[in-house]
């Protein structure tokens, strides 16, 4: 997409007093804190709706030269998410078998993960997030995409924040590799598969691994220079 340099007014959210953006911030934190990687899913049903609006959400994000390199990749059918399921669990099995290596086997111990993953059947969505390593033009002409792992990461921030916002449990599921997924969902050679997000409610008796709620203290993940 080209366009020519055409400013418009700014349109910003209504300016807060100091105690109210610090409020406002604070209980953003504490809402999004309480998201977790879930791996135990139901099975009930959510409205393509609300998925939806959560991908315009992602679709919102400042990317490299406002070029928007991702492709989302929604998945309710039964049938397809079988398919990944079976294509995730042969890369899994390889992985665990040894692929991994033992420092990553090991670093994964206190999350009690392993090679069956029913999750991407139960839950009632998956959604493959694809970068698009380059784009074309409406003549089918290669044209070049800018900080794009940058630009996608940011997007599927938001995704899962926008999914968490609404009351959903998401996981992101990063089976290695990911060919398997450019195969199954038909996508051109111009996308790579950077991430499966398995988005739904949890469970009823869900847990979650105690390691994955340790996060590293404010002074251990940002420096301030005053």
């Amino acid at each position: 997409m080209k366009y020519d340099y055409d400013p418009i007014p700014l349109s910003p959210p209504d300016p807060l007093d100091p105690e109210e953006m610090l409020r406002c911030a604070t209980q953003h934190y504490e809402h999004v804190s309480r998201r977790r990687p879930v791996r135990h899913f139901s099975s009930a049903s959510i409205s393509r709706d609300v998925i939806q609006a959560c991908i315009l959400t992602a679709g919102s994000a400042p990317s490299g030269a406002n070029h928007q390199p991702w492709h989302f990749v929604c998945v309710s059918d039964p049938h397809i998410k079988r398919q990944i399921r079976l294509a995730a669990e042969a890369e899994e099995r390889a992985f665990y078998d040894g692929k991994a290596g033992e420092q990553w086997l090991e670093d994964l111990q206190g999350l009690g993960t392993d090679a069956q993953k029913p999750f991407l059947e139960t839950a009632p969505w998956l959604i493959a997030v694809f970068a698009e390593r380059y784009s074309l033009d409406p003549l089918g002409h290669k044209q070049k995409n800018y900080y794009v792992p940058e630009s996608v990461g940011i997007a599927t921030g938001l995704l899962i924040t926008a999914l968490h916002n609404v009351g959903l449990a998401t996981l992101t599921h990063t089976p290695n590799p990911m060919k398997f997924l450019s195969k199954i969902l038909g996508r051109p050679a111009n996308e790579r598969a950077t991430m499966l997000l398995v988005v739904g409610h949890p469970a009823e008796d869900a847990k979650v691994p105690r390691a994955a709620t340790v996060k590293k203290p404010l002074d251990q993940i940002s420096t301030f220079l005053e």
